[in-house]
């Protein structure tokens, strides 16, 4: 990395994308918590959830507000045109500006690891939540107006899934036709950074950016995930693929990819702090610290 590159920091407490109020607080934990920033640092301005229902808008729950948001977030890069860019989400909606911009910046010839649980290549046919989209719109594919924030698509074959297992049968379908790669938990176990450095070589690109949702994290070992909300229904997440990565693995393999790649993009998103959560409400009921 030169020292004269600029890396945007991107605080995005984005929560309406899964429908998930805490996201907002999450985001904003995340960004308190992280290393102190070498460069420029903006904060979408994201509404305080109110406790109100959030409508569904042509297939999409709160659509109006996401676009507004995308937008938003696609102003305030375009107001820096950094090399870089860190994203602090959020859902992982969070990553559609940042990384078509950066798309962009790097001449249609980015890479995209996508550590996460989940594909999120669906369309509003399938899913209502927009969160479980975006890798799908920055390959070029669902809702029109969410795909017109992508001016160039990334390519299929410059796209990895890390810790990706047990998709939908419509979502698998979509993953073979699309020619998506995947390094699933069971052979990240058996061969560490291999896979994903070889794929890496292969696309022949220099730049980098990476999703990581924090939900291909083992929801035993990581509490902060959705997976883990501790006043959940028995069985409310019956279905659903869940993590099953650790932390060390997460932090070596990108750490390992970081050695022959060129990182110009990191977004974490869907963080889910539920010990702090009720801590934070908990100090707001008490005597003399908590409201009248």
């Amino acid at each position: 990395m030169s020292t004269d590159d600029k890396t945007l920091r991107l605080v995005f407490p984005q929560w309406q994308g899964g429908n998930n109020p805490p996201y907002h607080f999450g985001s904003r934990l995340l960004a308190w918590l992280a290393p102190a920033p070498s460069g420029p640092v903006e904060e979408v301005p994201v509404a305080q959830p109110d406790g109100g229902a959030l409508v569904l808008e042509d297939g999409i729950v709160a659509r109006a507000a996401l676009l507004e948001q995308l937008r938003e977030a696609r102003r305030l890069i375009n107001r820096h045109r950094p090399d870089r860019l860190v994203v602090l989400g959020g859902d992982c909606l969070v990553d559609l500006a940042p990384f078509a911009y950066l798309n962009e910046r790097y001449g249609g010839e980015l890479a995209v690891l996508w550590v996460d649980t989940h594909p999120d290549i669906m369309t509003p046919a399938q899913f209502g939540h927009a969160h479980a989209m975006v890798l799908g719109n920055l390959l070029g594919q669902g809702d029109a107006d969410f795909v017109q924030a992508v001016p160039r698509p990334i390519k299929p074959q410059n796209v990895l899934f890390v810790g990706l297992h047990d998709p939908t049968d419509w979502e698998a379908t979509q993953i073979q036709r699309l020619g998506l790669r995947n390094v699933p938990p069971a052979e990240l176990a058996e061969r560490g950074s291999e896979p994903v450095l070889d794929w890496f070589r292969s696309t022949g690109a220099r730049h980098l950016a990476i999703h990581f949702d924090l939900d291909v994290l083992d929801p035993a070992a990581f509490r902060a995930l959705l997976f883990a909300q501790p006043d959940a229904a028995p069985g409310a997440f019956d279905g659903i693929a869940q993590g099953e990565l650790t932390i060390a693995q997460v932090v070596r393999v990108l750490g390992d990819v970081a050695q022959v790649a060129d990182v110009v993009g990191l977004g974490i998103t869907e963080h889910l702090p539920w010990d702090a959560l009720a801590l934070r409400d908990m100090l707001a009921r008490l005597p003399l610290i908590g409201k009248p």
